[in-house]
């Protein structure tokens, strides 16, 4: 249950959602933000595919944080859906944070997801990556950012440093509206243990293969056995018999690589040693099967 002690009258709580086209910082922005990693992180543009929702708990309020997939010009049914997922997302939020990198100027893209979120939601835009610039070149680019759209505030960040993250979170709270908390105050996120480790092992498998490889993957954790040893059963879907090579690499070496990267990262998330045993099985054209899409949750 919530904290009852949060629900004062001057208590905030509400939905801010996070926006951008792929590879400008939201996922690990978010993460930074909650103080765990919720989301998983990549150099891959659509690295995210799904709606991941962190809380953060304060005295002054209750910040629940929405990472959407980056809207992109699909080429797939599974684009088509993900952008159909970000257009719901912020549909029905109390603020929208833009996420425009410090380092790339702003293009058609840019205007397009502008044009699309423009209404009467209130509008920030958060100037990601601020460090990879010189200083003295990073007004330039906010005066740039001003002339994009009515924004409420407009403010550079860093998530890899830390700048600016909590000042962040307050101005996300200070535009909320007065409420009781939504969620336990010990809560950081919402998704459940299959979700997570399914994540953790994509990301394991992005970090690994080639550049041509990685909008093919989707995993499914099969089963979760809780004995002295945390089993995992997980199998990686690839889109045809090819891909099993790459994934697998020379003698199962990338296979073992990857299955050793997200066992680490599902023992730091639970705290408990964990036995990862991976599979591969081909799903034909997954991300153009309507059928599939609905098997793996799209």
């Amino acid at each position: 249950m919530p904290n009852s002690e949060q629900s004062t009258p001057d208590f905030r709580s509400g939905f801010v959602t996070l926006v951008g086209r792929p590879n400008t910082g939201k996922s690990t922005l978010i993460n930074a933000l909650v103080g765990e990693k919720i989301a998983i992180t990549s150099t891959r543009p659509q690295t995210t595919r799904r709606i991941i929702r962190g809380v953060i708990s304060r005295p002054q309020g209750q910040l629940i944080l929405v990472d959407t997939p980056g809207l992109h010009r699909p080429r797939t049914l599974l684009g088509e859906r993900l952008n159909a997922i970000v257009a719901e997302a912020y549909s029905d939020v109390d603020l929208i944070a833009c996420c425009l990198p410090a380092n790339e100027s702003s293009g058609s893209g840019d205007e397009r997801i502008i044009s699309e979120i423009t209404g009467k939601i209130p509008l920030i835009a958060i100037v990601t990556k601020s460090d990879s610039v010189p200083k003295d070149a990073l007004p330039k680019r906010l005066l740039e950012v001003s002339k994009l759209a009515p924004w409420k505030e407009i403010i550079p960040v860093s998530a890899r440093k830390g700048d600016q993250i909590e000042k962040l979170r307050e101005l996300f709270i200070s535009y909320l509206p007065t409420g009781p908390a939504l969620y336990p105050d010990n809560q950081v996120n919402e998704d459940d243990d299959y979700m997570v480790f399914a994540e953790l092992i994509r990301e394991a498998a992005l970090e690994e293969v080639s550049d041509e490889l990685p909008h093919s993957i989707v995993v499914v954790i099969d089963e979760i056995q809780e004995k002295n040893i945390k089993t995992i059963f997980a199998t990686l879907f690839l889109e045809r018999p090819s891909q099993r090579i790459i994934v697998l690499g020379p003698g199962g070496e990338r296979l073992k690589k990857i299955g050793t990267k997200a066992r680490r990262e599902i023992e730091l998330v639970t705290g408990k040693q964990v036995f990862l045993n991976l599979h591969i099985s081909i799903e034909k054209e997954w991300q153009r099967n309507p059928r599939s899409l609905e098997k793996f949750g799209f």
